[in-house]
Order: C-alpha cells, then structure tokens, then sequence
C-alpha cells in the first residue's frame, strides 16, 4: 500500500509557483538599426505543473505586469507603457499559456503556446531549458531554475509606432529577441510530498 501511495505521488505533477525576486522577462531590440536596446519587466509571475515523467504533459503559465517595463530610460519608458507600444492601462498584463511542451534534449524543450500582449494572442514557441534537479536552499526550499528564449515580430501584435531614418531604415527593428528567466519553487505540500517520496527510495 506505501509503495502504491508513493507511486501515485511519484506520478502527481509538481505545482511550481515563480519567486518574483528572482524572475524576470527581458528583450533586445535594434535602435537606429546599429545599437541594441535592452529592457526588462521587473514584475513576472508563473505557474508550472511540472510532469517529471512525462515532460510532455506539463503545462506552463507566464504573467507580466506590463507597467513594470525598465530601460534605464525613464522618457523612453514612458514611451513603452503608452498607447504607442505596450498600452499598459488599457492592457495592463503580457500573458503566456503553453499549448504543447515537446523534448528537445537533455533538459531542453520547445514550449508552443499563446502569447498575449498589447490586447492580441498571437501563438508562439520558445526554446526552453529546465532541469528537474532542484537545489535545496540555505532557507529549506526547495528551487527550480528555467530560462526561455524566443524571437517575435512586434508588429504582429499591434506594436507598430516606427519612424523612418533619413539614410534608410527605421528607428526601432520589428524583430524583438525575448529572454525569460524563472526561479521556481516548489509549493510546501508539494515539497512535503517531494520529501516523503525520496526518503522511500
């Protein structure tokens, strides 16, 4: 009956819940066609059911608060949170919902889902890397580390303010570079379970 119980719990997905203070979603994107811009949304949550045997079956969930944009630019801030780009009031979070998980090596997935942002859900994939291996904190919980990256064009989903350069080109590239980086930590009943299943082996 224990190893049947320990079975089942071995099977149960873990629910994993991002430490906002050490997650963070971040971009680069050609300015003037030369120089890169980066910038960073310092507010991101996410969710992971995380299958260990069967990865394929997990799912994954991604918020950010649109408002929480930084360049180290406070006009050009401005500037991403108005109705030119990111309408951050009228469309306050930047949301991400995975559809299909596949492996794509050691630790390695392509994560395909929904991405919503400015108001429009356009789909997506990412190229994700994630261990199950956690590392015990000095605290006593119990992290996970992920990280995605993904290329979009901006201007499918509604962000199209531009503005040509004289000598050919224009001053912000449609082409945007997406990093994402989440610690995650595993729930306290789930951690529990953790525990008990591998105080069993």
């Amino acid at each position: 009956m224990m190893l049947l119980l320990a079975a089942l719990v071995a099977a149960a997905p873990l629910t994993l819940e991002a430490d906002p203070a050490h997650s963070s979603a971040g971009f680069a994107v050609k300015h003037m066609m030369v120089t890169t811009v980066r910038g960073e949304f310092t507010k991101v949550n996410s969710t992971l059911h995380w299958n260990k045997d069967d990865p394929t079956k997990s799912d994954v969930d991604l918020r950010i608060d649109a408002a929480s944009i930084n360049t180290n630019n406070e006009k050009r801030d401005g500037h991403l949170k108005s109705a030119d780009f990111f309408d951050a009031q009228k469309c306050p979070e930047i949301t991400f919902k995975s559809k299909k998980v596949e492996k794509d090596g050691s630790d390695k997935y392509k994560v395909s889902g929904d991405l919503n942002m400015h108001c429009v859900t356009k789909p997506v994939t990412l190229e994700v890397e994630f261990t199950d291996q956690p590392v015990k904190t000095p605290m006593g919980t119990t992290v996970y580390a992920a990280s995605a990256t993904g290329k979009v064009k901006r201007s499918d989903w509604g962000l199209n303010w531009n503005k040509a350069l004289e000598s050919g080109g224009v001053v912000v590239s449609d082409d945007v570079k997406l990093e994402v980086n989440v610690e995650y930590i595993a729930k306290p009943s789930d951690a529990k379970k953790e525990a008990q299943v591998e105080s069993k082996k």
